[in-house]
């Protein structure tokens, strides 16, 4: 009408306004700073208090240092059908749509988040007085609903909740949010909005086409929007065929498909809460039939076919009878042929039964890197014993506690280490200095009754109590784990592998048999060796090596070593197990190498399902993957299930603990029940079989492929910030002058806990002022550490991995 009138040059036919928008700011202006402002700011004081820093959503790429502001949208529909439904839920718990949709909302976003208190922005159209209905200007402010969703509250009472809480914004809602941010003064960056990083609004008042004379007018579809103001927000609209709407997201953080996937989740939630309000949020159904079936069946059809009736010393055997004369093991300047091995093997083995050894007794073997370890581990099998690892390098008090948690009544050690074994009451045998007596036994096979089922070995690793664990493995799951990847690495007699691993880390079940399934050679490196990179480059050029295995840690100094070397190795094969792998760390080894030789192998792997699980060939095309540390698909005859607290399947892209079920697991940890029935619990999809909870979070690819996240007891928070300890770490090591790095988070003035990150530069130096402001180009403050320690080198522990007890302090 008010155009109309002036297009034909006529009064306005609109009635006078009681107030001019200048009389509304000059009012806000009075208001804001009376005893009303204090009542509204002590309301949500007290609402926010306490509340998250962030919703940390999962996203495709990591958040860089400052919001972009970039984005795109996508199409939601509910049908006519639900959204009637959604509307009489509403009415008949005295709530609004709005009320219930926000609610399910919610829901949604801890779901994907694993986070149990969840603030939420929405806009209000700010014309709460009756004056400024008809004025032209804007009002608009925005609410923060915050919802507590601990206690896996049934939807019906977190409905009634979300009813209170926005009832109660609303009746405080004329406090503006800039004024409140003000006030609050939240712990601010620039890569995220402060308070909330998702809005939801649903407008639910019909809008009338506009029409205007002579002019031709067509509405701006928002759908094709190219910004995001936060993260994620959702806009519906009710209309004649439902609530229909859009997400519009940061293209920085998400993919298209991902906020699709969660906007099919919403409608799957949607459709929970109309069939069973009374169910619990956590019961709520999340995923499609289609993603369910693909997350528990497909991605899990991994049965394959091959030998169960085999133990590990019969897998010796047999390849000793077909090559007797090919060379074994090299120590040195020692060198057994299969036959020799074999037959000193039988003579212990025969010696042992002597004592006592059968299925199931566990005898214990102290000795060093030699070829007396090499004989010691197939006799204890032949006689049908089971093998416990005691490494001379470990404490005392934890040999001491190893030999009397496992009762072994036989240990085998050497001369010189028996003053170095605690105090115990097994029988003693010296493989060396007791040989001429071992050696008077046959040296054909023991004859005994030990079948796959029986235990091949007892490997302790470290407890959440302080105390090491017992770990019992069977024969079948060692077999079934060298004949089940044999496909993927081609290995044969002419390969040389490189015993690197202490005997009592499980890296080196797969060095010693795995060489001798397929008839290869393994080349025993000395101890003294093993912990200098230069020595142990100079062994695998002298050797030839071909296979060889590697902790992420120990592989960066050999690749530093390499890089000044001129002597080209015969490696064609490196696998990657032990500890986390940045996959941006190969980057000064893609470029000398290539892709082609040696070939990369990650492996994801745990003691408890017999050394590895999955498997993911490496390329340097991987270095532009927004992941890190991808560990790829399961081995053949192990499932991976990425579950939550109440054991159902996460979605694609959001972490949650990794369960290992199959084939592959062991029986469970000596003398310890208890530990057993919590770790290795019942899984709910499959019959009778057990999963194994790893403490890994790790999350589902769109590809099927997994990656690793870390662990879940070193997850971090600082300032209310959740932190990847592991995109750091890759930042820092993308620093040209960085050759590794590792960060954690210390506390050592209590209550202070901060960020430290310890760096082993290459080639020249670098200052901790250049490293702050290189990661600080990538990544938000929060991320950033506060202390920098430079180190010669990282402190491994005898297994490899870096020994982070051993850090020092940061000065200062």
């Amino acid at each position: 009408a008010l155009y109309a009138a002036f297009s034909q040059d006529r009064p306005s036919p609109l009635p006078a306004l009681p107030v001019q928008y200048a009389d509304y700011a000059i009012w806000q202006r009075d208001w804001l700073q009376g005893e009303a402002l204090e009542r509204q700011l002590g309301y949500w004081r007290e609402r926010l208090s306490g509340a998250p820093a962030a919703l940390d959503l999962p996203t495709d790429r990591p958040r860089a240092a400052v919001q972009s502001f970039r984005g795109a949208t996508q199409l939601i529909e509910l049908s006519t059908e639900l959204t009637k439904a959604l509307s009489g839920l509403a009415r008949a718990e005295g709530a609004t749509l709005f009320m219930v949709l926000l609610a399910a909302f919610q829901v949604v976003l801890s779901r994907w988040s694993g986070q149990r208190d969840v603030v939420v922005g929405t806009p209000m159209a700010g014309r709460t007085h009756r004056a400024t209905e008809g004025l032209i200007g804007s009002f608009v402010n925005t609410l923060a609903l915050r919802t507590d969703l601990s206690g896996d509250p049934t939807f019906r009472s977190l409905l009634g909740q979300v009813r209170e809480t926005a009832l109660g914004a609303y009746a405080h809602q004329d406090l503006p949010f800039e004024k409140l941010v003000a006030q609050l003064q939240p712990v601010r960056d620039l890569s995220r909005q402060p308070i909330f990083q998702v809005l939801f609004a649903l407008q639910n008042v019909p809008v009338e086409s506009l029409q205007l004379p002579q002019l031709e007018l067509r509405r701006v579809d928002s759908r094709r929007s190219t910004t995001a103001q936060v993260d994620l927000s959702l806009q519906l609209s009710e209309g004649p065929s439902g609530l229909r709407g859009y997400f519009q997201y940061a293209t920085d953080l998400f993919d298209g498909s991902t906020i699709e996937r969660l906007g099919g989740h919403f409608s799957t939630v949607l459709e929970g809460i109309v069939a069973t309000p009374d169910a619990r949020v956590s019961e709520l159904p999340l995923l499609r039939e289609a993603e369910r079936h693909q997350l528990l069946t497909e991605w899990n059809a991994t049965a394959a076919d091959y030998p169960r009736d085999k133990c590990v010393h019969e897998l010796f055997a047999e390849q000793a009878a077909r090559t007797p004369d090919a060379v074994a093991l090299i120590y040195e300047e020692i060198a057994l042929t299969y036959g020799e091995l074999d037959r000193r093997a039988n003579q212990l083995g025969n010696h042992l039964q002597k004592l006592g050894v059968g299925p199931e007794v566990i005898v214990g073997l102290c000795v060093e890197r030699s070829p007396e370890m090499v004989v010691g581990l197939l006799g204890i099998m032949k006689a049908g014993g089971a093998y416990l690892p005691l490494d001379p390098n470990y404490p005392a008090e934890r040999l001491a506690y190893m030999l009397s948690d496992a009762r072994t009544p036989v240990v085998l050690t050497q001369a010189h280490l028996l003053d170095q074994l605690p105090v115990h009451e097994a029988s003693v045998v010296q493989i060396d200095a007791d040989w001429p007596v071992i050696s008077t036994h046959p040296a054909t096979a023991p004859a005994n009754s030990i079948v796959p089922e029986n235990l091949a070995y007892v490997i302790y690793t470290s407890g959440s109590t302080g105390k090491p664990k017992g770990v019992m493995v069977a024969h079948a799951c060692v077999a079934r784990l060298l004949s089940a990847t044999e496909a993927w690495f081609n290995f044969s007699s002419q390969d040389i592998w490189a015993l690197f691993h202490s005997y009592a880390f499980d890296f080196s079940v797969w060095e010693i048999w795995g060489a001798f399934a397929y008839g290869g050679r393994i080349v025993v490196v000395p101890s003294s060796i093993s912990r200098a990179p230069d020595a142990f480059y100079a062994l695998l050029c002298r050797e030839g090596i071909t296979v060889l295995n590697q902790t992420p840690s120990a592989f960066d100094g050999l690749s530093r070593i390499d890089l000044l070397e001129n002597t080209p190795t015969k490696l064609r094969l490196v696998i990657f197990g032990g500890e986390a792998l940045s996959l941006r760390s190969l980057r000064p080894w893609f470029e000398r190498h290539g892709d082609e030789c040696p070939r990369l192998v990650n492996m994801y792997g745990i003691t408890e399902a017999t050394v590895h699980v999955t498997y993911r060939p490496l390329g340097k095309e991987d270095l532009t993957l927004a992941a890190d540390s991808l560990i790829g698909k399961s081995i053949p005859d192990l499932r991976i299930y990425i579950l939550d607290d109440v054991f159902e399947p996460k979605p694609i892209g959001v972490s949650g603990e990794l369960y290992v079920g199959g084939a592959g697991l062991a029986r469970g940890y000596l003398g310890r029940g208890g530990l057993t029935g919590e770790r290795f619990v019942p899984s709910p999809y499959g019959d009778g079989e057990r999963l194994y909870r790893t403490g890994d979070l790790a999350r589902w690819r769109a590809d099927g492929e997994l990656e690793y996240l870390g662990r879940i007891d070193h997850q971090v928070k600082i300032r209310g910030y959740r932190i990847e300890l592991g995109e750091i770490e890759a930042g820092l090591v993308e620093h040209p002058n960085v050759g590794q790095a590792i960060v954690v988070a210390r506390e050592d003035v209590p209550g202070d806990k901060r960020l430290v990150a310890y760096v082993v530069p290459s080639g020249e130096g670098v200052e901790a002022s250049k490293l702050r402001a290189h990661l600080q180009r990538s990544l938000p403050e929060y991320m950033v550490p506060s202390a920098f320690v430079l180190v010669d080198a990282l402190p491994l522990t005898p297994n490899g991995k870096i020994d982070r007890r051993a850090l020092p302090a940061p000065e200062g």
